[in-house]
């Protein structure tokens, strides 16, 4: 008696022991429900604990969690307490606990005892009940190891609350590490620089010796910042380790560290190569993602200690929070091209696909350019140089030798029929009009006078010196209307600058001023001989002036000069075409620029290479 006294002295006091740890217990919740059942059935004086969840009091089956002692000796009445189970546990959810006795009709001592006791949680759908297996227990026995045991009940709920409020600091000082590390990347503008101080902060913050930065170019991951390290040659052995070690991560999209945890299922065989080649002891390697899917990654590396969970987390949170960061800076922080380019093939990627965006685009577009190129047609249009002419051209020249008086005009003046072009001086012709008219006059009344004397020599002489100046004052009279030199037609004086030239003399017949017409221009082309058998004699086109490029004229061709002509050492057949509208005010004899001959409908393929097929016809004799 004095030795079961002492065992249950023993019993309560490493029972009050356990329960003194719980109270503050930190570590992790498989520990403390261990130690909880333990000490609950010390306490109680139980040679049998067992542990029981039900996640949900509605159709979940309860689930033996634990059991103490850890390998128990189960006789035939622990064979009977481990079938009542479920039914104790079914009881504690209405009475929050249960104490059943065995019957002793089914071959079991009858002061065999089972209590059942409703552990208080903060989860509420959940259902943690403890059962205990008390042999040679009475009534009053069971009912003070009851009133014991809900003293303690309340320790899951003590603990859960606990680890909660533990977390919530966690994940508070984890928030203030994000919104401090967040604030750090706005306030830079470029993306190497947010890249650089990313790499440089988690460095410090998490007591890392390196920390590399991976973004994803294609279907690789490139070197983007390493902290500590302005400047790093990508080409280099170590760089090239980092890069495929940061795809081992971005493949399986998780953080990765190593040494891996116990049972850890992801695969770090990369992780393990770069650690041992450059000496490192510890490495995590955390994927960033945008719209759910990783863009980048994270190495960290340190010798000091592995990387615990929260301390993943907390990397994890803040490659999440930095990733939008340096994926807006990666879009904007570019030239124009590199935008227009990447924005390109995101649009392009929702038709064609992601996976080699370009090539199929490219393909497409190569396929697409060879139908068009061998079927598609258009109308084909021979080039050709133009000059206006007209068809009458008229040359103005001195009727008589004289001095110039007046010029009214310059080159380039539009004239109409009967406007003044020049004016000789008339004075000298003025004086021998009055001579010559005098002369007459005489002559004249020397006639009549031997007429009335009837001198009939004398007569006949006056009279043909009369006529002689009849004659001469003719032609004076001729030369003045003739002083005056006028437009023949409506026409645009073309040469003749002759202001410059008032009061000198001109002899008959000097060219004085050239005049073109400007109601019957032309169109003269100049057709190279290898495209004059593409045009026909009723064809179309448009011309251009050198000075109006912009403006475009309809024509019409008129007619081909069946002789060639050789101009600039090419052969050229002179091909005149008539205006369809009327000529604008503007339009000039002489004028020149580029004339479009329609010659019909062609193949693209054909207008591109018909005049190298050409040239190796005639190379080759083909």
């Amino acid at each position: 008696m004095a030795r079961d006294t002492t065992t249950q002295t023993d019993h309560f006091a490493r029972a009050l022991t356990g329960l003194n740890q719980l109270r503050q217990f930190s570590g992790a919740p498989k520990q403390f429900w261990q130690t909880l059942l333990e000490s609950m059935a010390l306490l109680a004086n139980a040679r049998l604990a067992v542990l029981l969840h039900r996640p949900s009091n509605e159709a979940d089956q309860w689930r033996r969690v634990g059991v103490w002692p850890a390998d128990p000796a189960v006789g035939s009445s622990a064979h009977q307490f481990l079938r009542e189970l479920d039914d104790l546990a079914n009881a504690c959810l209405d009475q929050d606990a249960a104490v059943r006795f065995f019957d002793a009709a089914r071959g079991v001592v009858a002061n065999q005892c089972a209590l059942a006791i409703r552990l208080e949680t903060e989860a509420a759908p959940e259902a943690w009940v403890a059962a205990f297996h008390l042999p040679e227990a009475t009534d009053a026995q069971a009912a003070s190891a009851l009133r014991q045991l809900r003293l303690v009940s309340h320790l899951p709920a003590a603990y859960q609350s606990q680890r909660n409020a533990a977390q919530a600091q966690v994940q508070l000082s984890h928030f203030a590490s994000v919104l401090d590390l967040m604030a750090l990347l706005n306030a830079q503008q470029r993306y190497m620089a947010v890249a650089m101080t990313l790499c440089n902060e988690l460095a410090a913050r998490h007591k890392c010796d390196r920390v590399s930065l991976g973004w994803l170019e294609g279907e690789y991951a490139r070197i983007q910042a390493i902290s500590h390290t302005e400047k790093f040659e990508k080409k280099m052995e170590a760089v090239r380790a980092l890069e495929q070690t940061l795809e081992e991560a971005l493949d399986q999209d998780e953080i990765i560290v190593w040494p891996p945890p116990e049972n850890d299922t992801r695969i770090s065989r990369d992780h393990e190569h770069y650690a041992r080649n450059q000496n490192v002891k510890h490495v995590c390697s955390v994927p960033l993602r945008l719209a759910g899917a990783p863009v980048g990654a994270v190495l960290c590396e340190r010798g000091s200690e592995a990387f615990s969970e929260d301390e993943q987390r907390l990397l994890g949170l803040s490659t999440e929070i930095a990733a939008r960061r340096l994926g807006d800076l990666k879009r904007s922080d570019r030239w124009f091209g590199a935008r227009w380019a990447l924005a390109a093939r995101e649009n392009l990627a929702k038709l064609v696909g992601v996976e080699h965006t370009w090539a199929k685009v490219i393909a497409v577009l190569a396929a697409v350019g060879l139908a068009v190129l061998f079927f598609g047609r258009m109308n084909y249009r021979v080039e050709a140089p133009f000059i206006v002419r007209t068809e009458n051209l008229a040359l103005l020249t001195a009727p008589f030798n004289g001095f110039i008086e007046d010029v009214p005009v310059r080159v380039g003046d539009v004239l109409n029929p009967g406007e003044p072009l020049l004016k000789l001086d008339t004075r000298e012709l003025l004086l021998e009009e009055a001579a010559a008219s005098a002369d007459l006059e005489r002559f004249t009344r020397e006639a009549e006078k031997a007429r009335a004397n009837i001198q009939l020599a004398e007569m006949r002489i006056a009279q043909a010196q009369a006529d002689q100046s009849r004659a001469r004052l003719n032609l004076v009279r001729f030369r003045l209307n003739q002083a005056g030199i006028t437009a023949p037609f409506a026409c645009v004086v073309v040469e003749g600058d002759l202001k410059k030239r008032l009061g000198a003399p001109v002899k008959q017949g000097d060219p004085l001023f050239k005049v073109a017409r400007l109601d019957r221009m032309y169109v003269e082309c100049n057709v190279k001989e290898a495209d004059i058998h593409e045009v026909r004699g009723d064809a179309t086109g448009e011309i251009a002036f050198a000075s109006q490029p912009k403006l475009k004229f309809p024509m019409r061709l008129e007619r081909i000069e069946p002789a060639s002509q050789t101009k600039d050492k090419d052969n050229v057949f002179v091909v005149r075409c008539q205006f369809q509208d009327a000529p604008q005010d503007w339009w000039r004899p002489g004028m020149s620029g580029v004339a479009k001959i329609n010659v019909g409908p062609r193949t693209f393929f054909w207008i591109l290479s018909h005049r190298t097929i050409d040239f190796l016809r005639m190379f080759f004799w083909m």
